[in-house]
């Protein structure tokens, strides 16, 4: 393991470079990964693991949507695809990677199945933080492990395919057999981590719910729709609105981000949107810093895993989710984001 300074303070970090994709396959050579759920992470995980030289089997209800998907993925009916009782019955190791809402449901499934010695995989640690709600609670002799991928299955699937991979973190709840740590490792190491960093359950869905709420899709969605409506207001045409809301932002100035940091991107603007942005960056961190603080006491007293149950309760949540997507979709922000992008070169 390795001590990496993180500014200023040193975290313990994974790497491939230390623990090896062959080390990883020597430490599950006798292991059965079943991937419990094919939506959202399942797909990914499990056709990394596969190509990867694991031993791995998809539970998933047949006959759905992605009970198809999979075997569209090449995962054959009674090889290696099962109903969700006869993969947690055949797993070793059982990667519990169905939505928060549908681990509640599947639970009694799972733990009737989870004998002493095999692992319980999650990818958020949401059903076991949140257990009082949940009633995600692991039975004794069970080692309880994470790895959590830092983006959708959908990326992480892409950059496997381009030879990249996806940082992720990792944390143990429980180790009961004593090789907890070198199983979610080598478990990270097999779905295609670039790197895992260390954290614990509770930090893991504390940070995530806060981040997807905020900055990386909350946040983010308000902040843009706020300047493109004041620029309409103003005036301004919605392909300009949109195009100095959005477009710079996720075409130009983002991936200059990513590549060297927030003062290199400043550093190749223009001086007067250096010296702008300076001089009002503070100005935004200080106006929404109460909302964070909001944010995040509603994430750690429960209250958001709440509402996400409850709404996940209701049989009509898919309609009303599909009619909030089409308002967005359909609004004019976004209806000229759809004409802004068919321009590209």
């Amino acid at each position: 393991m390795a001590k990496i300074n993180f500014g200023g303070v040193t975290e313990n970090v994974v790497t491939r470079e230390e623990f090896s994709l062959e080390k990883a396959r020597n430490i599950l050579k006798n292991e059965t990964l079943a991937v419990i759920g094919y939506g959202v992470q399942g797909p990914g995980q499990a056709l990394n693991l596969k190509d990867n030289g694991f031993r791995v089997i998809v539970g998933q209800r047949s006959g759905g949507a992605s009970w198809k998907k999979a075997l569209a993925d090449g995962w054959k009916e009674g090889t290696d695809l099962f109903d969700i009782e006869t993969a947690c019955r055949t797993g070793t190791v059982i990667m519990f990677l169905l939505s928060d809402a549908g681990q509640i449901s599947a639970w009694p499934v799972i733990e009737r199945n989870l004998e002493p010695g095999k692992a319980l995989y999650f990818s958020h640690g949401f059903g076991v933080t949140y257990s009082d709600q949940t009633g995600i609670v692991p039975p004794e002799g069970v080692d309880v492990i994470m790895v959590a991928p830092k983006g959708s299955g959908t990326s992480l699937r892409r950059l496997f395919l381009e030879g990249k991979g996806l940082n992720s973190s990792y944390a143990v709840y429980r180790d009961a057999t004593g090789r907890a740590w070198d199983r979610v490792i080598a478990l990270g190491i097999g779905i295609g981590s670039a790197y895992l960093f260390e954290t614990d359950f509770q930090k893991e869905v504390f940070s995530d719910l806060t981040g997807e709420r905020g900055v990386l899709m909350g946040a983010l969605a308000g902040l843009m729709e706020a300047q493109y409506n004041k620029l309409r207001a103003m005036g301004h045409s919605p392909s300009e609105a949109f195009n100095e809301t959005v477009e710079e932002l996720t075409q130009s100035l983002m991936p200059l981000v990513a590549e060297n940091g927030m003062d290199w991107m400043y550093a190749n603007c223009s001086t007067t949107a250096q010296r702008g942005a300076l001089d009002w960056k503070n100005r935004f961190r200080d106006a929404v810093a109460p909302v964070f603080d909001r944010l995040y006491k509603s994430v750690a007293s429960g209250k958001e895993a709440a509402i996400t149950i409850e709404a996940n309760r209701q049989e009509n949540y898919r309609e009303k989710l599909s009619a909030e997507l089409k308002q967005l979709r359909e609004s004019e922000m976004w209806q000229t984001g759809t004409a802004v992008r068919k321009l590209r070169p």
